[in-house]
């Protein structure tokens, strides 16, 4: 009698994304997720502005008087603010949008700032920049963000470029 051959336990190939996400403390092969995290947000907010330069000023007055409708400190404010400058500059510069969405979401442990995009020929990634004044926006974001990263949309080029804010269990937003 022929055996059958035994199931391999072996875990499924991971898909690298375009854009893994970027995170400070190293993580094990084994810790990274699968598939994209599952978010149950307490607050979620979404807005659209035109992709235009006068629109990043825009979308960091939302982004603070919407913090400040949740009850955020006044650091987390400041420093969303500056993300959401840094993500919408990007998609408005960088990509042949003609609108961009922005987004907060804020659940117990994170908060998380994206900005979906129509797209562009490449996805954003970390340059050296020498000593040019310019194109340090995702330097920035790593620094201040416990991570980030970006995802295709499924739409042509289309893309969300997301940032991660740690906090406390026990922090106001």
């Amino acid at each position: 009698m022929a055996q059958r051959p035994q199931p391999r336990h072996d875990p499924a190939p991971r898909d690298p994304l375009p854009h893994e996400p970027h995170h400070h403390a190293p993580l094990h092969p084994e810790a990274l997720p699968r598939e994209p995290r599952r978010y149950e947000p307490r607050h979620r907010f979404a807005f659209e502005l035109p992709a235009r330069t006068q629109s990043v000023g825009r979308a960091r007055r939302l982004v603070e008087e919407r913090l400040i409708l949740w009850g955020c400190a006044a650091g987390t404010r400041d420093t969303a603010a500056l993300v959401i400058s840094e993500l919408a500059t990007n998609a408005v510069l960088h990509t042949a949008s003609s609108r961009i969405v922005c987004e907060l979401r804020e659940n117990a442990t994170t908060l998380r700032i994206s900005v979906r995009d129509e797209g562009g020929p490449a996805g954003p990634r970390i340059r050296d920049c020498g000593a040019e004044e310019r194109g340090r926006g995702l330097l920035i974001v790593d620094a201040l963000c416990a991570a980030w990263g970006a995802e295709r949309t499924g739409h042509g080029t289309a893309q969300i470029v997301w940032a991660e804010l740690s906090r406390g269990l026990g922090d106001p937003c």
